[in-house]
Order: C-alpha cells, then sequence, then structure tokens
C-alpha cells in the first residue's frame, strides 16, 4: 500500500529561508501559521520547528513534527524530505515531497483555530465524531459507491457510549467502512509501547480480488521462473528483489516490478531508492538492449504500489517523447464533494541515457494496487505501441491520509483523484486490459499455467 501520510503531506507544505532584506533577523517569511488546499491540515512554523495539526469540523489533533536541515528544507524524523517552492506572495506557498508527484499548496492564516489551542477530548464518542468527519470532509467516492455516509452515522453512533471498549470499538469502525470495499481505507490500532506498527488492522480489497504480500508474491515468483523464464537468458534480481529482470527467447524482454520502493531497506531516503533503481535501469536498459530489444513485458500482476514518482521515472525510460501521464486533484471543501483543488498536470520526462521505446505489454491484474496502477496510468498514453493484458487493477490510485483519532487508533483513507486526459478517473473498477486473460487463478497454478504472459510474448511477436 502505498501510504502518504496527512503528517507527511503536512510536512511537504513548509517554510523557506527568508530573503535577504529579513535575513538578519534569521526569521523565515513562512514562520507563522498555514492551511493546506485540501488534506484537513494546520501548520503552525516557528523557529526552525513545524507542528503539524490535522483538523475537522469538530477536532484539531496535534500530529508529527519536523525539523529545518537546510535552507529550503525539511526533515521528519522518518528522514522524510521536503523541498519547498516559494512564491512572490508571502501568503502563498507549495512544496514538493520526495517519492511523491505534484505539489501541495499553503494559504497563510492569522493563528491557529481555536481548537488547536486546547487538549483534544477522548472518549469513545469523540473518537467517533472525528472518525465520521474525516471522512465526510474528505473521502471523495461516497457517491460513486452508492453510500449514504450520513445514514452510516445515524446507524451506528447510538451503538456508542461512554463505556464502549476500544475492541467493540474498532468493530464499529471496522463495520461501518466494510461497504466502502476500498482498498486504500484501513481502520487500525497500534499499541503505544510496540514498534509503531499497527497490531491489528481491517481493510480489504475490491470483491473478487486479492491484496498482494510476501506469501503470493514468493508463489508468482516461483511459477513465473519455473515456467515462464525456464529458457531465459540473463535472469536477474534487483532492488532487494523487487525488480526481475530476463533476456526471453523470441528477443523480447521481461521485466516484473513488485514494488515502487523497498529497494534499499525499509528506512532508506527516497533518494538512496531512487539511486538503487537508476542501477537497475542502467543494467536492464542499457545501449546494447535497448538498440536490439523486439518488446519489453513488464509484469505489473503482484504490485503493492510504492512511489507513484519512481514509476514515473521508470516510464521515462520508455519514451523519447514528453506526455502527459495524468493530472492530480483533491477534494477540497469539506461541505462539498464535488470540489477540488485545481488539477495539476504530471508529465513523463524523457530520462537521459538509452531508452526503450518500442512495444511494450503491461500485465496487470487485481494484485495491481495504487502505485501500480499509477504507473500503468502513465503508460496509457505512452508514444508508441503500448497493450496492457490480464485483468483490472484493483482500483485505489490516491495517496492515503493516515489521521489520527483521539483514542490513539488511527484512519486511513483516500483524498485524491488521478485523472487521464480527458477527465476520466479509475477509482473502483480499476484500469481495464486491452486483452483480458486469468490471472493467477487457482485452475492456472493447479495446470502449470500463465495465460496472459503466452498471450503477451504472442502479441509482442507479431
Amino acid at each position: 500500500m502505498r501510504i502518504v501520510t496527512a503528517t507527511a503531506v503536512a510536512l511537504a507544505l513548509v517554510g523557506a529561508v527568508a530573503p535577504a532584506a529579513t535575513a538578519a533577523a534569521h526569521q523565515p517569511v513562512t514562520d507563522g501559521v498555514w492551511r493546506t488546499d485540501g488534506y484537513g491540515t494546520v501548520l503552525s512554523i516557528r523557529n526552525g520547528t513545524l507542528q503539524e495539526y490535522q483538523t475537522t469540523a469538530v477536532s484539531c489533533i496535534p500530529g508529527d513534527t519536523a525539523r529545518r536541515t537546510g535552507p529550503d528544507v525539511y526533515t521528519t524524523p522518518g528522514k522524510t524530505v521536503l523541498t519547498v517552492r516559494t512564491h512572490g506572495d508571502r501568503d502563498r506557498a507549495s512544496v514538493r515531497l520526495d517519492g511523491d508527484v505534484g505539489e501541495r499548496n499553503l494559504r497563510r492564516m492569522t493563528e491557529l483555530p481555536d481548537a488547536c489551542k486546547r487538549s483534544a477530548p477522548e472518549g469513545p464518542l469523540d473518537s467517533f465524531d472525528v472518525f465520521w468527519q474525516s471522512f465526510e470532509e474528505n473521502y471523495p467516492f461516497f457517491a460513486a459507491k452508492g453510500i449514504d455516509w450520513h445514514a452510516v452515522r445515524d446507524q451506528y453512533r447510538p451503538t456508542v457510549h461512554e463505556g464502549t471498549t476500544p475492541d467493540e470499538l474498532f468493530a464499529v469502525f471496522s463495520k461501518m467502512v466494510e461497504p466502502l470495499y476500498d482498498a486504500h481505507v484501513a481502520v487500525a490500532d497500534v499499541d503505544g509501547d510496540s514498534d509503531g506498527y499497527p497490531d491489528r488492522i481491517f481493510g480489504q480489497a475490491r470483491p473478487g480480488t486479492v491484496m498482494p504480500g510476501g506469501e503470493l508474491d514468493a508463489k508468482v515468483k516461483k511459477l513465473v521462473v519455473e515456467r515462464d523464464l525456464k529458457d531465459a537468458r540473463n535472469i536477474q534480481d534487483f532492488g532487494a528483489g523487487r525488480i526481475t529482470y530476463a533476456d526471453l527467447p523470441g528477443g523480447q524482454g521481461y521485466l516484473r516490478i513488485s514494488g515502487f520502493g523497498g529497494y534499499a531497506g525499509d528506512k532508506a531516503t527516497y533518494a538512496a531508492e531512487l539511486a538503487e533503481l537508476d542501477k537497475a535501469l542502467d543494467t536492464i536498459l542499457d545501449q546494447e538492449r535497448t538498440r536490439h530489444l523486439k518488446g519489453l513485458l513488464i509484469d505489473l500482476r503482484v504490485n503493492g504500489g510504492g512511489s507513484d514518482a519512481m514509476g514515473l521515472h521508470i516510464a521515462g525510460r520508455l519514451t523519447d517523447t514528453p506526455y502527459l501521464a495524468y493530472s492530480k486533484r483533491a477534494r477540497n471543501d469539506p461541505a462539498d464533494p464535488t470540489r477540488h483543488t485545481r488539477p495539476q498536470p504530471l508529465y513523463v520526462t524523457p530520462t537521459p541515457g538509452p531508452r526503450y521505446t518500442g512495444p511494450v505489454a503491461v500485465l496487470t491484474g487485481g494484485s495491481t494496487v495504487s502505485a501500480g496502477e499509477t504507473f500503468t496510468q502513465a503508460l496509457m498514453d505512452r508514444p508508441g505501441r503500448t497493450v496492457r493484458i490480464g485483468q483490472s487493477t484493483q482500483g485505489v490510485f490516491s495517496d492515503v491520509m493516515v489521521r489520527k483519532l483521539p483514542n490513539g487508533m488511527s484512519v486511513w483513507l483516500p483524498n485524491e483523484e488521478l485523472l487521464t486526459r480527458s477527465g476520466r478517473t479509475f477509482d473502483g473498477t480499476g484500469i481495464p486490459p486491452h486483452l483480458t486473460e486469468p490471472v493467477f487463478t487457482a485452475e492456472e497454478f493447479d495446470q502449470n499455467k500463465d495465460s496472459a504472459f503466452d498471450r503477451a510474448v504472442k502479441v509482442l511477436r507479431d
């Protein structure tokens, strides 16, 4: 799952160094209080420290902090690096978050909201109200999914009272979001004495699909290596095993990507991850191979997501011509789900060095999730022949907001849409294939078949 937390989003919108006229005071021009466009976040920036506040109409909950680590940079405790782009207007700014795509905008406020100046209540009803309101103000897809969120509140709020236990409240929250069948929605409960990972989590995929995971990935990779690549040459793993490449007998290349990140370790910076990715791509798409390759099969059928920016970076190795990948917008009015931030166009830019511009077959399925889907979308308008084979992707494209609740639980939800050139989104349904084939069904495993792979090889040969 690709997660850009509300904290990370907030911390992406941080200050810059003051111009020369104010440098003597050592006061960055962005010190003060800011509200993001969309994302329900307020920032207080003072003396090199940024404090995030996650806000709704009924709450203000302190989030994480970040320290200023350079003239235009803030860094979180988790080593997320944020680069500033300032504007001539002192009351507006925007920043890019490493590993994300696009920018977030801020608008200056005169002071913190009153709710941010007092302690937040912590009772079960308070947590319920913040939970419900977080979706009410940010979730974009209630209408598309046919969910009356107000009716959900009316059904479940009477079941919560001051004596409701954490187990009971977790169950209520889980029942409330279950009908969404949204793989970017989850309820998490973290023990304060733990390592920060959820002790329990509720989430689910689109019906009829399976979320990617280590067990599925290992099973699929075994099938691919033993069956599909049994006569291949130059089989190599890169990026901690998350990238596999092989030269197929017919002159095509096979590139399997199981995630857009995790190449350099769990706690590596985006720069370190990108360096590992470039090492792999420099080997895979070298000058000799790009000159002679007759087709490239990109296998995303088990892909858990990661960094959208890495997907665009890979796409830049597959074109000589810049083109629009997609546009990104977020909900921007708590009371009106039809209002959004202005769409930001995001482009695929040719990467320096050897590039492959020939035919591409992209294998997808229901276990193609998040950044795996945004990468698939980024290839839809790629110049040259590009065909999708398999099954529809999972149908979750937004970054994931992580919102804290007063009782210590948290909720994950999307608040963005990624638009095609014509303004279409694929949230919920996923991106459909051009050519439909079974993808890792029980029958395919039992019969040692891989129909989608075989179809892709045939298509690239024709």
